[in-house]
């Protein structure tokens, strides 16, 4: 038989986790506002879609796939974009530290003979 091309488990369970979402009836309105208007408007509004990302069971899981997906726009885990861009980057450079520390240790790390 050949190769058979099977969903990832990521994938079934990206399936899962969008079935319990509090904004799934909601419209993407809410969440992907339009950046011209009255910043007012615009507070009120991501206020409104933080306001049921906090109640959302599902909020981590959307938030991982916001992440994983670099979503450019909206509202997607109780982040705005700016906000997972801000935290992408402090991810980046703690992931660096890490090497760096990993690095190091292994440097001053004495073997035995």
């Amino acid at each position: 038989m050949g190769n058979v091309s099977r969903p990832s488990a990521l994938a079934e369970y990206d399936e899962r986790w969008r079935e319990d979402a509090a904004c799934r009836e909601l419209g993407a309105r809410l969440f992907f506002r339009p950046a011209a208007g009255r910043a007012l408007d615009r507070e009120r509004t991501d206020a409104a879609a933080e306001e049921v990302c906090a109640l959302c069971p599902v909020q981590r899981d959307c938030l991982r796939h916001a992440l994983e997906a670099g979503e450019p726009a909206g509202i997607r885990g109780g982040l705005t974009a700016r906000e997972r861009r801000r935290l992408r980057t402090a991810e980046e450079a703690l992931s660096a530290s890490a090497d760096r520390g990993r690095s190091a240790v292994r440097a001053t790390t004495v073997r035995p003979a």
